[in-house]
């Protein structure tokens, strides 16, 4: 396989046209094999193939500076650049990410797990390398699902003013972006992307610049084209924002992509190249249905058929939603590019007039959902946990200051898996709780999900946040007792505070303990803010001893505040631990394995505990 011998980028700058179409078809093969083990995003990256080639065959990352937005699409970019070998590992613990990680490989520029700020990311660079005399290419590949995001207009925006040499590839797979007209269009899209047109309007460029009032001919010659050109191909918004537009490119045409790469560098100016792109292409599974590909488990690759997906939480809150819309018809449901993800398929299809997908714009969705709130309807914006961060200052301004009645149904909260540390939703915790009229509910069953969005959407007054993991419930299956907290196990030797997704591993443990004779009261907060520690302040009272599970940043966690409660009661606990996802950030691996490896499963709580109650813990 020519794949095998390609150990740098270097190397695929000797192929020809011929082994480089070759090269992405082993390319294509090498990642449904590799994905269909071990999960992944497969659709985008089979469309990205061809022109992440080209852009390793032009360009060289390891000087040149490659900035992905929405990282997932980086897969092959990995594979050319020394990580083949390693593919088993992706998105495993202790592997290579599924997403650019400079800590990874120097070609790796910047981490990319979110959305729309690739832009932005490579003006700084570019701005940067002018600014220190040094020399090398500054490249930011952006989906057409990334210009949905405000941020990437404000890139746009002073990019394509600055004068800095910048190369935007617009990855367009199905958004239409002012589509062009008809046969001309293409006709003229052909002729701007062939070598001697590159190679006649340098020379012509040249030319004219060295001429005698040949700089005022060429201007003056350029806006006349420009004129014409609009005419026919209305295309223009890049280039009134000051970019030199080149396209549209067929993304998977590998040496039409160099040709016109290599035009862009020579330009020397803010330039975008506008690539159509097909979403799964090469696997018929992924093209037909390129969202069910976009993010996957292990699948069969014959067939296609991936594992059936079991009951989980993002499917409890889309039932309930479509029940609670029924019994009032001012609920709307709101989601930023993230309908299937976030469980509100069924809902877009039975209430569609209230249902508003925003696309990758977070920010918009939460001034939005204030704009709906203040004028009488029930939004509830279902968006995952580390998305919503995004979202922080049109929730404080736009929304608590006013107390406005938002419901936020934050999914994926807690530790998420393969994904890493761009994705666990570790923060919510920390900037939700600390926001004035803000209510935090923590269901740790599909009945607490239900009874908790119920009371949340019709009968909680001003923000309410409803926060719960990615995936099925544990052992704690019981319906919500409408308390700020229970108390599930009554003791006298340890007093332990958990909520949400761990209530079930805390359970395991408090087993364990209660047959070493440990005897730990275990208290499950429902209502995260405002916090009521009174049940806490009590039990450790009575104990003397506190352990705090919960998986969140150490810095604002529940445990720390539960600590200051503590304080300010008089309250002096004989030992103290808090368990948390500590204050790093947390790698990619199961969440079985994540947990485990932060002690915050059955076992490494039975540990913890025992070593509180033996004396083994720091206050």
């Amino acid at each position: 396989m020519l794949l095998d011998t390609i150990r740098s980028t270097a190397d695929l700058k000797t192929l020809n046209k011929g082994q480089l179409e070759q090269l992405c078809g082993e390319l294509r093969t090498f990642l449904i094999d590799s994905v269909s083990h071990t999960g992944g995003h497969l659709a985008s990256n089979l469309g990205a193939v061809e022109l992440t080639v080209a852009i390793h065959t032009v360009f060289d990352t390891e000087k040149d500076r490659l900035v992905f937005d929405v990282g997932h699409q980086c897969y092959v970019h990995k594979i050319l650049t020394g990580r083949k070998d390693k593919f088993d590992t992706l998105r495993q613990l202790d592997g290579i990410s599924g997403f650019p990680k400079p800590s990874e490989s120097i070609h790796d520029a910047f981490v990319a797990g979110h959305a729309s700020n690739s832009v932005s990311v490579a003006l700084g660079m570019a701005r940067a390398r002018t600014r220190l005399g040094e020399d090398y290419a500054v490249l930011a590949l952006i989906g057409d699902g990334a210009l949905t995001g405000g941020l990437s207009y404000e890139g746009l925006n002073d990019a394509g003013a600055s004068n800095e040499p910048l190369i935007v590839i617009l990855n367009d797979n199905g958004m239409s972006i002012n589509p062009n007209v008809g046969g001309v269009s293409s006709h003229l899209a052909y002729i701007r992307t062939r070598a001697s047109y590159y190679r006649f309007k340098k020379h012509y460029r040249s030319l004219l610049t060295h001429l005698p009032g040949g700089r005022k001919l060429y201007r003056f010659n350029h806006r006349i084209k420009t004129a014409l050109k609009k005419m026919f191909w209305p295309c223009t918004m890049f280039e009134d924002m000051g970019f030199t537009y080149l396209g549209p490119v067929d993304g998977h045409n590998v040496e039409q992509l160099c040709h016109t790469l290599r035009w862009a560098r020579e330009l020397n100016c803010p330039v975008l190249i506008h690539v159509k792109t097909k979403k799964g292409k090469g696997y018929p599974s992924a093209e037909q249905t390129p969202d069910a590909y976009h993010g996957v488990g292990p699948f069969n690759k014959e067939t296609g058929i991936t594992p059936s997906a079991a009951n989980d939480f993002s499917a409890a809150f889309g039932r309930t939603m479509e029940r609670l819309a029924g019994e009032d018809k001012r609920v709307c449901a709101i989601t930023a590019a993230m309908e299937s993800g976030t469980g509100l398929e069924n809902f877009a299809r039975y209430y569609p007039d209230r249902f508003f997908d925003v696309g990758i714009a977070e920010g918009h969705a939460v001034s939005m959902s204030g704009g709906l709130a203040k004028q009488g309807m029930i939004p509830v914006f279902a968006v995952y946990s580390s998305f919503l961060q995004r979202g922080y200052d049109m929730l404080l301004h736009d929304v608590a200051l006013q107390d406005l009645h938002v419901v936020l149904a934050v999914d994926r909260a807690g530790l998420v898996g393969a994904d890493g540390a761009t994705h666990h939703g570790v923060a919510d915790i920390a900037f939700l709780s600390h926001i004035p009229n803000m209510t935090v509910l923590a269901p740790a069953s599909f009945a607490e999900l239900e009874a908790m969005l119920r009371q949340a959407v019709l009968f909680t007054e001003g923000p309410v946040a409803v926060r719960y993991p990615r995936g099925g419930q544990g052992e704690y299956t019981a319906p919500w007792n409408y308390e700020d907290s229970i108390c599930l196990r009554k003791g006298r030797g340890v007093t332990i505070v958990t909520y949400g997704a761990l209530v079930s591993e805390v359970l395991a443990a408090g087993r364990r303990l209660e047959e070493d004779g440990l005897d730990p009261e275990i208290l499950k907060l429902n209502t995260l803010a405002p916090l009521v520690a009174d049940p806490a302040v009590w039990s450790v009272r009575k104990t003397g001893r506190l352990v705090v599970v919960e998986d969140c940043f150490a810095v604002g966690s529940i445990g720390q505040q539960l600590c200051a409660a503590l304080a300010a009661e008089g309250v002096a606990p004989e030992r103290v631990r808090l368990l948390n996802s500590g204050d790093n950030f947390v790698s990619q691996g199961t969440v079985a394995q994540l947990r485990h490896k932060l002690k915050l499963d059955a076992e490494g709580i039975y540990q913890t505990v025992c070593e509180v109650c033996n004396g083994q813990s720091e206050t």
